[in-house]
């Protein structure tokens, strides 16, 4: 086992031990902050659940009636002119809806094409250079009582687009030398 690896296994208690630590040496009482803090998450989880439940019906009904992949279909041809395999279309449109749906997907092409392949290197750059735009705001802006989301719903989903357009342009790069 590599001296990484071990510290990765001991970093986590060291962490939560050192903050246990912290709080006693300032006096603060750790565990009644931890319960205070427990009962505030459990009720913040009650308050998301409606938006929840919202984004998933709305991301059902949008894979069940065809849209994705009506609009995968029609956009493959375009990724394909420039070069990019019509195989992770569907990842980069699927990313900014569904995070469980975007990592089932990559993982699928990742089996299907290796780690280590064009494609496989694609996903997995694509996956971590994007995000649930989506999800982030049903349940976290829901979480807070946001209603008016339409400027971050456009900012994010232009961080999506800039993160899809990097991976693509940065893996072209260093994995077929352009």
């Amino acid at each position: 086992m590599s001296w990484l690896t071990e510290l990765s296994i001991w970093f986590i208690p060291f962490l939560i031990g050192g903050i246990l630590v912290y709080g006693t040496i300032k006096k603060v009482p750790t565990y009644e902050t931890f319960v205070e803090g427990a009962k505030e998450g459990f009720g913040m989880s009650i308050a998301i659940i409606p938006y929840l439940v919202g984004m998933m019906v709305a991301i059902s009904v949008f894979r069940a009636s065809g849209a994705l992949d009506f609009i995968m279909s029609a956009l493959s041809p375009i990724f394909h002119l420039i070069g990019v395999p019509g195989e992770v279309v569907p990842l980069a449109l699927l990313r900014p809806v569904s995070g469980t749906g975007a990592l089932a997907l990559m993982s699928d092409l990742i089996a299907t094409h290796g780690p280590d392949s064009f494609i496989g290197r694609l996903a997995a750059t694509m996956q971590g250079s994007t995000d649930t735009t989506f999800y982030i705001l049903t349940v976290y802006f829901g979480a807070v009582g946001v209603k008016k989301m339409g400027d971050a719903l456009k900012v994010g989903l232009l961080a999506d687009l800039v993160g899809i357009v990097a991976s693509i342009v940065i893996i072209t790069i260093l994995f077929h030398g352009v």
